[in-house]
């Protein structure tokens, strides 16, 4: 191998290793959250805050390295994109003080098919028979789950969970929408609305000081989660982020075990049994065809040319 092939390999290691470790620490979302006595609109306000500052400063840090830096101008599509992300973001802390760990994560996992049913629904995007399979199969693993929780009292835990889902799917849909807006500082507005709107809303100094190490750590681990992801997407195909990003289901029901000592039940296990099964097959055939692109397009360069 010639060193710009080792060159290649190397980089496209590093993207493996970001995006893998931006899962593992996302995945630590569910037992943190459960970990800090304070409500989930406090959680969202410590956590805002000090996860934006982070991430301002990785934007500025990043806007210094370029040659032609984009505008930071975020308009009405922005701040649409701010305001759903920070709706989605309360929702999903919510959900956790509600429901288990792991179903959280699986229903979460879903909302590339809901950000896909979405697409078509708003702006007609066509949907492949694969996705529309992959969604139904999905989908009826969040059934079950949401199904086996009534007269549990999780099904209102459950029920905020797929409210962040249609939220994430929604913001995922604008993202694609609007391609021209700065997404990660997008990201960094709707952290700091978090922020303003706990503010106002609750008693966010009425904390200990445990649960103050707690937020303070919770904000850190966003920011390094999301920093890790923007960067190592960079790095490799997007299929191939898609496939790894979606390791931080097992390790978001992995770590409630280790930590929070969380079991969840037969009928969840069955569920996200389900809805992985879906999930990491259709990531790995978007990666296989991925892959096989490059080489069918030098086939048809090179029968052109004969």
């Amino acid at each position: 191998m010639d060193r710009a092939g080792t060159g290649e390999a190397r980089t496209h290691s590093l993207g493996i290793a970001l995006v893998t470790c931006s899962a593992a620490v996302f995945g630590l979302a569910g037992v943190l959250t459960k970990s800090i006595d304070a409500d989930p609109l406090t959680i969202n306000c410590w956590r805002g805050l000090v996860g934006a500052l982070l991430i301002t400063a990785y934007v500025f840090w990043r806007r210094s390295r370029e040659a032609a830096p984009r505008p930071l101008r975020l308009g009405w599509r922005g701040w649409l994109m701010a305001v759903v992300g920070a709706l989605a973001s309360i929702a999903f802390i919510a959900a956790f003080k509600n429901t288990y760990v792991a179903n959280v994560a699986i229903i979460y996992a879903t909302a590339p098919f809901v950000a896909a049913l979405l697409a078509w629904l708003l702006v007609r995007e066509k949907i492949r028979s694969q996705t529309m399979l992959a969604a139904a199969l999905s989908l009826s693993g969040v059934g079950l789950m949401v199904f086996s929780g009534i007269g549990t009292g999780r099904p209102f835990g459950d029920g905020l969970a797929l409210l962040m889902t249609l939220g994430s799917a929604l913001y995922m849909v604008l993202i694609r929408k609007f391609r021209d807006t700065p997404v990660v500082w997008a990201g960094a507005v709707s952290a700091f609305l978090l922020f303003v709107f706990g503010w106002f809303v609750t008693d966010p100094l009425a904390i200990s000081m445990r649960d103050a190490v707690l937020l303070a750590a919770f904000g850190v681990s966003f920011a390094i989660a999301s920093v890790l992801w923007t960067e190592g997407s960079r790095l490799i195909p997007a299929a191939e982020a898609g496939l790894l990003g979606s390791a931080e289901v097992p390790f978001a029901i992995l770590f409630g075990w280790l930590f929070l000592t969380e079991f969840p039940p037969v009928a969840s296990l069955i569920g996200g049994a389900i809805v992985l099964t879906a999930v990491f097959a259709h990531g790995a055939r978007d990666l296989a065809v991925a892959r096989a692109e490059p080489a069918i397009l030098e086939k048809c360069a090179v029968a052109k040319k004969n």
